[in-house]
């Protein structure tokens, strides 16, 4: 298939991984912002490809990871109202909250159901005018211009029965919490590249200036990952720091300005919005403008808005800032799977825990076992 079959061919795949081996032995760590990324490096085999002197780190750029346990209790909330239907992209279902999730709420007979866009949201509510329908709201730059549309098209053609319950974030802001985070020291960043095709790739400008440290936009096909991680290395071999773009088949510098445009017209950024594992970050979540308060849910709808911690068992926090990978975790692929989730890492398509476990778990279970046994 173009443009799929020449970026998964083995032969390059090797001839890659030998020229990454050959730049250095200096340890490095480079992050991988994005979900994406993490599960076309574990589909792929891309880490056993890499030199032992490479380690990737897993990010958090997951939308439906990150998302804190009070405002899935929120969601939940408002979707337990008389007279709402609450709709949702699918994974977001099966989020767990602190005691329930937005899937059991249904079956216990709250109205809400599974949509593909906002704009399927929107039809809802047209064609049932005597409720309200709410759309949770969700995701990175690359979904959020959607949303912004989709409320534009509502405000345009009155529908007054529609709202949005806004978990919108933003990844800028994210990535300097990465950086100025003191647990985790990085060498490098393979940039995300579904919201660079939103936002480009000069709004990374930072990450080199202020920190000294390369940043790649890549794609998400195996050799994209690949010659990403050997873009950086090479940097770093040769003292540069630079934002570079590996995804150039999509990405541009400036970004997708109608998409940016719609963004900024309906969204406003938060003082502050809490992320899981990573706390509270400033400017880092999106709200709707006064403009639009009509389509805003937490506008219409009291909600708890309590702070809720992880359950102690469940290791999210760690995982998504890149402290601790999957499989230390003492419960993954015991007590949390895929089909019974603690924690948000393993439900979503993009979550690393959920990478592990489709790809590389029983390796990684057999590690930690036999560790447990030597001591």
């Amino acid at each position: 298939m173009k443009f799929i079959d020449e970026y998964r061919q083995s032969d390059l795949a090797w001839k890659l991984a030998k020229q990454i081996e050959r730049l250095t032995d200096q340890p490095l760590k480079l992050m991988e912002v994005c979900g994406g990324h993490t599960h076309t490096i574990f589909k792929y085999g891309i880490e056993d490809l890499l030199p032992n002197n490479i380690e990737m780190i897993h990010g958090p750029g997951c939308p439906v990871c990150v998302i804190p346990l009070g405002r899935v209790d929120d969601a939940i909330s408002i979707a337990q109202q008389p007279d709402v239907i609450f709709t949702t992209f699918g994974d977001a279902m099966r989020v767990p909250g602190s005691k329930t999730s937005l899937l059991d709420a249904k079956a216990s007979g709250a109205d809400v159901r599974m949509v593909y866009s906002p704009l399927d949201a929107l039809k809802i509510a047209r064609k049932n005018p005597e409720k309200h329908v709410v759309f949770l709201g969700l995701g990175f730059e690359t979904t959020a211009p959607s949303t912004a549309m989709t409320v534009l098209q509502a405000a345009k053609d009155n529908v007054n029965n529609f709202s949005i319950f806004c978990n919108h974030i933003t990844i800028i802001p994210a990535l300097k919490a990465m950086l100025d985070s003191p647990d985790l020291k990085l060498d490098g960043f393979v940039g995300p590249g579904h919201v660079s095709t939103v936002i480009g790739t000069r709004c990374y400008d930072f990450v080199p200036r202020d920190y000294g440290k390369p940043i790649v936009v890549t794609g998400f096909e195996p050799l994209d990952i690949l010659q990403s991680v050997f873009m950086i290395v090479k940097q770093i071999t040769e003292g540069r720091a630079e934002v570079e773009n590996q995804y150039a088949r999509v990405v541009n510098r400036d970004g997708n300005k109608l998409a940016l445009r719609a963004l900024f017209e309906v969204f406003e950024p938060r003082d502050y919005f809490e992320w899981r594992g990573l706390g509270s970050i400033a400017h880092s979540g999106m709200r709707l403008r006064p403009k639009y308060a009509a389509f805003d849910a937490e506008m219409k709808f009291s909600v708890p808005g309590l702070r809720i911690a992880d359950p102690k068992a469940c290791q999210c926090g760690e995982i998504l800032k890149g402290v601790k990978k999957p499989w230390e975790c003492k419960v993954f692929g015991t007590a949390c799977t895929p089909e019974t989730p603690i924690g948000s890492c393993m439900v979503s398509s993009e979550g690393a825990c959920a990478a592990y476990y489709n790809f590389g778990r029983l390796s990684k279970i057999a590690e930690r076992s036999s560790a447990n046994q030597t001591f």
